[in-house]
């Protein structure tokens, strides 16, 4: 897949711009604050429905405007497709593609980005939440339908969770909360999916995580890659500070890991933990209390691994995500974003970054020194400065 066209109006710091972009690298140059990593936000929008920097849509809509346009037309081989989003500052947002109206939820299906921004490191960093998202968003680019899954479980989990904080206003205990029960089976229901979809998902990243953190730093650390779940009793510390290993319960990412068996583990956790859940009205278990872990050398890379490591394991996440991508799309490769990357690498991480993203057909770079950015790369340069797009195609500086 390459993108051949950026269409934006009222889109961050972008009143309107134009881009156009070719197969292989594609770098965009410009001080902190002008509007590059803009740019590949935008790209990335159409894959992920969201921002990589910000949770909620408002930021992304200009000051003053009430809703930003982003248009893209995509290259799958011979084919054209012309996708445009609306984002609005309030309310839903809105989709076309090749001009009739369809559903958001549909973009995905024509593009497949893998974007790397230093925000990534608190995918290995930061707490659980940082891991589910980044391990959702690539279930839903692999199987579009898991969108749904997600929204209907965090619909369950919130009425769930309302019930649980009611009752507990109310003082009531046990047996006497018996529409409890149909929120469970709807939580079970939907959590069960989720789950086995996870599962599923760390076993596919196994062995591309491998190769590419060996191949990036150039040292083989045995990355592993596993689900901790709370329906098995793992305790995340979701509440506190995440847990360490030895306090993690896992399944396997085999057919041992079952729907049936993970609907049965769900069900008598949610039984065990049924006074807690109504003392504190918070639903416990589930796969929004998950996390996902990490390890090289055999331990955590949270709290163990170097900055250096951190950055090598964050980065391979991506460019495991990209493989699996490429390997199941009919799309061709997904378009690859390194965010303002090459400024935290060493120059033998930068070569051998330079080396893995030149395979794939297109490749967006973002730096704020061009010296940053490997020979390799450099073959299309995009400078920008204050939201708007000075030159293109090799122009030196200026």
């Amino acid at each position: 897949m390459i993108v051949e066209h950026l269409s934006l109006v009222d889109f961050r710091n972008y009143a309107e711009a134009e881009v156009e972009l070719g197969p292989g690298p594609n770098v965009f140059v410009g001080r902190n604050g002008q509007g590059k990593t803009n740019l590949a936000e935008a790209i990335g929008f159409f894959a992920t429905l969201g921002s990589h920097r910000v949770s909620s849509d408002a930021p992304m809509v200009r000051d003053g405007a009430e809703a930003a346009i982003i248009r893209a037309r995509l290259a799958h081989g011979d084919r054209r497709v012309q996708l445009e989003a609306q984002v609005n500052r309030q309310g839903s947002n809105k989709a076309r593609v090749n001009g009739a109206p369809v559903k958001p939820a549909e973009l995905p299906r024509y593009a497949q980005v893998v974007l790397f921004a230093p925000e990534d490191l608190q995918i290995v960093r930061g707490d659980p939440s940082a891991r589910r998202r980044f391990a959702d968003q690539l279930l839903v680019q692999r199987a579009p339908r898991m969108a749904g899954v997600i929204a209907d479980y965090d619909r369950v989990l919130k009425q769930r969770t309302a019930l649980l904080k009611s009752a507990r206003a109310r003082g009531i205990r046990g047996d006497a909360l018996s529409t409890l029960e149909v929120w469970d089976d709807k939580l079970i229901a939907l959590g069960t999916q989720l789950i086995a979809g996870r599962l599923a998902l760390a076993g596919d990243l196994a062995a591309p995580l491998a190769a590419a953190y060996t191949a990036i730093a150039g040292a083989d650390h045995d990355p592993q890659i596993e689900w901790a779940l709370s329906v098995a009793g793992a305790d995340t510390g979701e509440d506190d500070a995440v847990a360490s290993s030895t306090q993690a319960a896992t399944l396997e990412t085999t057919q041992d890991a079952s729907t049936s068996r993970i609907a049965e583990l769900f069900r008598q956790a949610l039984a065990a933990k049924r006074t807690a859940e109504l003392d504190r009205g918070l639903t416990l278990v589930g796969p929004h209390r998950d996390d996902l872990l990490l390890r090289i050398r055999g331990l955590p890379v949270k709290g163990y691994a170097s900055h250096g490591e951190s950055w090598s394991v964050a980065l391979s996440l991506r460019l495991a995500s990209a493989e699996l991508l490429r390997a199941d799309s009919r799309l061709g490769d997904p378009v690859l974003i390194l965010d303002d990357v090459f400024a935290e690498l060493d120059a033998d991480r930068r070569a051998r970054l330079a080396q893995l993203a030149g395979d794939y057909e297109q490749v967006v770079v973002t730096a704020a020194v061009e010296g940053d950015v490997p020979d390799a790369l450099r073959a299309r340069m995009v400078r920008v400065e204050a939201g708007r797009i000075l030159d293109r195609d090799g122009a030196s500086d200026v």
